[in-house]
């Protein structure tokens, strides 16, 4: 049941009243960092797209200035000048930018006045055109590439669309009758609690008469994807399983643009994303993985670059020569190589990667992360990059160059604030199995004799990665003079497949005490870490290992686990991908003693051993993570006598979203963790584990 958004107003308004006055009686750090409502001023690049004649760079400026989500703006940079202009009024938002191959026209999606969908305009940004509707859906269908391809003779627009699946009349009436496996959204979606059972299907948008031809059809969702040079197919990916919510296998297909024939160009129990075709049209690349898969959502198993012929055969994965996760490759403007991203010990690079053999080349290799990039035809590199002391910027890379900032959105704001230092360090497992880096961002204000408290914040996944790019909570936290410490405990992403694969099985175990084993190394190595103020607290996976450790030790004077699981068993039959346990333990729940297994590695069986005081935060839409394990650690925290308070955020999928509702947390953990450190002179020698 929904919310009227004037209560939702109402609730929202007390919420901050709240923790904005219980604020003011916490001291500020003397150093001048960043405040938790600085977070609406920041701004960041996010995709690019270097136009045919790499004369301009069309890229979007991610705002927050608004109530609600962040959204994005459409500016088109003149590199000659380094003049932008924007794409449309300062109320449209605008993101996705591809030009047409004659570099005469710039395609992207958004909102201008009150159309929404696919527009295009001149290379000026001049002369807007609306095209057609856009129609998304909520269903989880993870990995989706290229939404929108233009023809090779720039006459034509390929694009995404939905329309209703033949579960949707009856899974929306009254009452809801469910049918299918998968009747729960996406993850971050957050404003309903069902699939709306759209299905998405290929469309063809003719620029100059703006007839619009619907080209596939039925109850399978096609996407990703790319126009042939030719002009006759166009790639696409689709889950043509007859079990296909219960497994996830995507595949790559052509489709004939002329009578709308398809066929089949893998046929494997693992996962192939982001086709796209060579210039010459005798290759593809794409995005893909070995093993078979029962789940749709991040994998233990890092994806890979691969090469196909466009009848399928010659199948090989071109980027096994690096032992790290990539991204969605590109070509290289004239097809003897591709590049992609990978990650690497917390940051993310660029790479260039022969077709025919060799080594990869590293394009962009400073520490930080590299996103939104786009390679022109004179080999042109235009991309997005956060680095430790900024959000990500747009930059230019010509030759063999040294790349050249372009923007600097946030040089207001960080005009005269002090930035925290990020330092890398690693540790040996408790196994002795593993190597485990840690990134400590340092607090603001220091001096030779001070004591600073530490955060301990736990990354999802749990095949993500924690690194040196700009952290705003980490600086945040820094500004009020407290370090944050970030462990890449095993399991995470960017340390090879090995590394990945070590939490297979082993939940809520081995990689819990590399986090711990990373604070024992931190206040070793860190003197001015102040044992007696240390807090612990994660989003997702992160929220997990954070109602899990409370019960493991008492180190901690107070917890804030965010959207966290704390029964594993209850959460695998709640959650919209519900085969998550099964992939991540190797088999179902129901098989063999793994039912035992899952709550003996459940925080709430141990929470009579919890005594740190807990504030639990939580999505009302959350279905990665229902409430509902909130809802259950909350009360056991309560029966146990442990101090609980439990933030229930509308409108909110898996984590939080919205500008407004990321602040007020901001304010709210720390408000949680002044309340609960000691003040000095009073500390009681408690935390002995470290």
């Amino acid at each position: 049941m929904r919310l009227s958004w004037q209560l939702v107003l109402n609730r929202l308004g007390r919420c901050v009243f709240y923790s904005l006055a219980f604020l003011t009686i916490v001291p500020l750090s003397t150093a001048q960092g960043l405040v938790s409502s600085d977070l609406s001023r920041l701004r960041n690049v996010g995709s690019v797209a270097v136009s045919p004649d790499a004369h301009r760079v069309a890229y979007t400026v991610v705002m927050r200035d608004r109530p609600g989500r962040p959204y994005g703006q459409l500016w088109i940079m003149e590199l000659a000048t380094q003049k932008s202009v924007r794409v449309g009024g300062e109320k449209d938002s605008g993101g996705g930018p591809l030009w047409s191959p004659d570099g005469k026209w710039l395609a992207f999606q958004g909102s201008q006045g009150d159309k929404h969908g696919l527009f295009m305009s001149r290379p000026d940004g001049s002369d807007i055109t609306f095209l057609a509707p856009l129609h998304d859906t909520n269903s989880p269908l993870p990995g989706t590439g290229k939404d929108v391809t233009w023809s090779p003779d720039d006459k034509e627009l390929a694009f995404i669309s939905s329309t209703p699946g033949a579960e949707a009349a009856e899974a929306s009436g009254d009452p809801m009758v469910i049918t299918r496996y998968l009747y729960k959204p996406d993850a971050g979606e957050g404003m309903t609690r069902f699939n709306d059972n759209q299905r998405l299907h290929i469309f063809l948008v003719d620029v100059g008469s703006k007839q619009i031809r619907q080209l596939t059809q039925g109850n399978t969702d096609e996407h990703s994807i790319d126009w042939s040079p030719d002009g006759k197919e166009l790639l696409f990916v689709s889950n043509r399983e007859p079990n296909q919510d219960e497994f996830f296998n995507y595949d790559i297909f052509a489709l004939r643009v002329a009578d709308n024939g398809i066929r089949r160009l893998t046929a494997t129990e693992s996962n192939e994303y982001d086709p796209l075709w060579s210039p010459d049209g005798k290759r593809i690349v794409y995005r893909g993985t070995r093993r078979g898969l029962t789940d749709r959502e991040t994998t233990m198993e890092d994806t890979h670059a691969w090469l196909v012929n466009p009848d399928g055969s010659d199948r090989r994965e071109i980027g096994a020569v690096l032992d790290d996760r990539q991204g969605a490759p590109q070509w290289s403007p004239d097809g003897s190589a591709v590049y992609f991203s990978v990650q690497e010990r917390g940051s993310i690079h660029l790479v260039r990667l022969p077709i025919s053999g060799g080594k990869p080349e590293y394009v962009v290799k400073d520490a930080g992360t590299m996103a939104g990039w786009s390679v022109g035809k004179d080999g042109t590199l235009a991309f997005g990059f956060a680095s430790p002391r900024d959000m990500s910027e747009l930059y230019l890379k010509a030759g063999n160059a040294a790349p050249r900032k372009l923007t600097d959105l946030n040089a207001q704001l960080l005009s005269g604030k002090q930035i925290a230092e990020v330092e890398s360090f690693a540790f040996i497992s408790n196994d002795n199995k593993f190597e485990v880096e840690a990134f400590l961002t340092k607090p603001l204000g220091m001096t030779a004799t001070s004591k600073h408290p530490l955060i301990v914040n736990i990354h999802g996944g749990p095949h993500g990665q924690n690194g040196p790019s700009f952290n705003f909570k980490n600086q945040v936290y820094a500004a009020r003079g407290w370090a944050t410490l970030n462990v890449n405990y095993r399991g995470s992403s960017g340390y090879g497949q090995k590394f990945a694969d070590a939490v297979f099985g082993d939940q809520d175990g081995n990689e819990g005490q590399d986090v711990l084993y990373g604070v024992s190394a931190a206040v070793r190595r860190y003197l001015w870490i102040d044992r007696e103020r240390m807090g612990i607290e994660g989003v997702s996976y992160g929220g997990q290992l954070t109602d899990w450790l409370i019960t493991q030790t008492n180190e901690f004077k107070a917890a804030v686990p965010i959207a966290g699981i704390a029964n594993l068993i209850s959460y695998n039959y709640m959650t919209y991908y519900n085969q998550y346990e099964e992939m991540e333990f190797g088999q179902f729940l129901h098989q063999g003693n793994l039912m035992d297994v899952a709550w003996e590695r459940s925080a709430l069986k141990h929470v009579a051993a919890a005594h740190t005081p807990t504030m639990l935060m939580h999505g009302e839409n959350d279905n990665d993570v229902p409430i509902a394990e909130a809802e259950q650690f909350f009360i056991a925290l309560k029966d146990v006598g442990t101090e609980a308070v439990f933030v229930r955020y509308p409108r909110e999928g898996h984590g939080l979203s919205e500008t407004g509702h990321v602040i007020d947390s901001t304010d709210r953990c720390l408000a949680w963790y002044e309340k609960h450190f000691p003040k000095p002179g009073a500390e009681g020698v408690t935390n002995v584990q470290p």
